[in-house]
């Protein structure tokens, strides 16, 4: 067991290394020149060539890459052009509505999709199965910020029922800071809702079908006993799976959802920065959500072993 733990964090490095790789060559494949930009219209090619020396925008790629590792091992993510403030700072102070954000949408989407998926696949073929799929391929086709503005118009402009807008941190107290992030809950959640329940039902259908669930109903087993203990516990790795997967949908779909709903977490920074073409902080930004993702994948491996000992690499 401990040595497959090590082995599947030992695959990570490698990952991170590429992903580091990457991140680093975004500020030579995306259109722009930071130093023009900074520089102004009216600027000339000397005024631009400065810039670009004290940014240290004239050095070779690989020495550049070497010391920007070496900066990140020590936790230095940069400073912003812009702002002049590190990296990290930045982030820092907009981590929280992100990560709050994320985590609600997460909570609400698995504590829905999970028995919608049961249900429809309990129910194959009657009304409550196309309800849940007629769901489904609804939720992916609305993009999330339509859903998004179509809940702010209902439920905040028209009934005022919640913010429209903004976000409250937690330390305020628990309900200010869920009533600013039900709506875009809510909103980012409709398509990680309809992924996770689509396959959720499509590996319970599997599994009823199996031997071993016709011998239970035969010894008399409850039908919840059969949903929940039986069916669900052995269809668990693939619908973890795509859970694990869904998280690059909560990472992609923050950055819209803060937008929409002006929440001022890394997704609306991303934005900004993106804008200013700041590189830095973009560079920072887009290697943090890349850890988070390969990491929460690793939990996933991980979690694997829970529901099938049979697994191991």
């Amino acid at each position: 067991m401990w040595a497959y733990i090590v082995r599947r964090v030992l695959a990570t490095i490698p990952v991170m290394a590429v992903v580091a790789l990457f991140v680093f060559s975004l500020l030579y494949l995306a259109p722009g020149d930071p130093a023009a930009v900074i520089a102004g219209d009216q600027a000339t090619p000397d005024d631009v060539e400065r810039i670009r020396a004290s940014l240290g925008l004239d050095r070779p790629y690989l020495v550049r890459f070497g010391a920007w590792v070496w900066d990140i091992l020590h936790g230095d993510l940069g400073t912003s052009i812009f702002t002049n403030l590190p990296v990290s700072h930045m982030i820092a102070q907009r981590i929280e509505p992100t990560l709050s954000l994320m985590i609600v949408t997460l909570i609400l989407a698995v504590s829905i999709a999970v028995p919608m998926g049961v249900v429809a696949a309990w129910k194959q073929g009657t009304t409550i199965d196309r309800a849940v799929m007629a769901f489904a391929v609804l939720g992916f086709s609305v993009p999330v910020f339509v859903v998004g503005y179509l809940l702010a118009f209902v439920f905040a402009l028209e009934l005022d029922w919640l913010p429209v807008q903004g976000y409250t941190p937690f330390r305020e107290g628990f309900f200010p800071w869920m009533e600013n992030l039900i709506l875009p809950a809510v909103a980012l959640g409709g398509v990680y809702i309809a992924l996770i329940a689509r396959i959720t039902r499509a590996t319970m259908l599997e599994v009823l079908s199996q031997d071993y669930i016709r011998t239970a109903r035969a010894k008399g087993a409850g039908q919840r006993s059969i949903l929940f203990l039986h069916a669900l516990k052995n269809a668990a790795v693939p619908i973890v799976t795509i859970i694990g997967i869904g998280i690059a949908l909560l990472i992609g779909g923050a950055v819209v959802t803060e937008s929409v709903f002006a929440i001022p977490g890394l997704g609306r920074l991303t934005v900004d920065a993106i804008l200013r073409r700041d590189y830095p902080v973009i560079q920072g930004v887009v290697l943090l959500f890349s850890f988070v993702y390969v990491l929460v994948n690793l939990l996933i491996d991980l979690l694997y072993t829970l529901f099938d000992p049979r697994i191991r690499y």
